[in-house]
């Protein structure tokens, strides 16, 4: 599909992947609704697009955990551009602590912005979506095909996004809507920094050498082109691809493979 004057709806657009999905998008020529918490960086960027890209951007401030923000995003995109063509769920936040000393509220606020982020914006959209055959795009993660160590939380709140997206798929199989899951591996982005500790506070500094990942800016790009070609699902990186594939055919080999990765973090959880 071309992308020049279709609607993209990015949450979680104000950093990381999600600024990066914003700036590829532009430059394909769609307009754009960006969402997020941070309304006055959003308005930033939104107003540069428009200008580099000769587009039409708008910021909406959105908290994807709250149903009825959800509900308004996409309110506020009829009302300003009268469709929908793809629906990016971006947003989410990730965590750092063991189950055993982690507070359940840490949990249940990855489940929140993750999973019912996706499943709040996606039921108020697909109407729409379903009218233009457009996109839904999850932006999920490898945590979601292997549970991580440290990230209980994370990894249940993905393999749930993934299950649900699966299932969207299969419902819209005869009605010309596009479903893809996007699994990014290690991505250079600020979501470890802002990763809850086991208290609920913010980890502040990543426990990882970003400087090896991926960057945001070639996942957008992937992305992009995977919702050009409506590709079912897209796993990232070699790491991505060979732990979806291990976790197949020797899944107890691959356990102790991620028990070695996450003890050699920084100030490692695993001891």
């Amino acid at each position: 599909m071309s992308f020049n004057n279709k609607v993209v709806i990015i949450t979680g657009a104000s950093s990381g992947i999600g600024k990066a999905l914003a700036t590829e998008f532009a430059a394909r020529g769609a307009n754009l609704i960006l969402a997020a918490r941070q309304y006055v960086t959003l308005c930033e960027i939104a107003q540069s697009l428009q200008q580099q890209y000769n587009i039409k951007a708008v910021a909406v401030q959105c908290d994807v955990s709250v149903e009825e923000d959800c509900k308004l995003l996409i309110k506020q995109t009829m009302a300003t551009f009268g469709r929908i063509d793809v629906l990016i769920n971006n947003a989410g936040i990730s965590m750092r602590a063991l189950f055993n000393d982690a507070d359940l509220a840490v949990l249940k606020k990855l489940m929140d912005v993750n999973f019912w982020g996706t499943v709040y914006c996606t039921k108020y959209a697909l109407p729409q979506i379903i009218s233009t055959k457009g996109s839904v795009v999850g932006v999920s993660s490898i945590a979601g095909y292997k549970g991580l160590p440290g990230r209980t939380g994370y990894s249940a709140s993905k393999f749930a996004m993934n299950g649900f997206l699966d299932s969207l798929r299969i419902e819209n199989l005869k009605t010309g809507v596009h479903v893809m899951t996007a699994c990014p591996g290690f991505t250079a982005s600020n979501i470890r920094n802002t990763a809850l500790a086991k208290d609920g506070s913010q980890q502040g500094e990543s426990s990882m050498d970003e400087s090896k990942m991926m960057t945001s800016e070639e996942v957008a790009k992937l992305i992009a082109n995977g919702v050009e070609s409506r590709k079912r699902t897209l796993i990232l990186t070699f790491q991505g691809k060979l732990t979806v594939f291990l976790s197949k055919i020797l899944p107890s080999f691959l356990d102790k493979m991620v028990y070695n990765v996450f003890a050699k973090e920084k100030d490692p959880l695993l001891k």
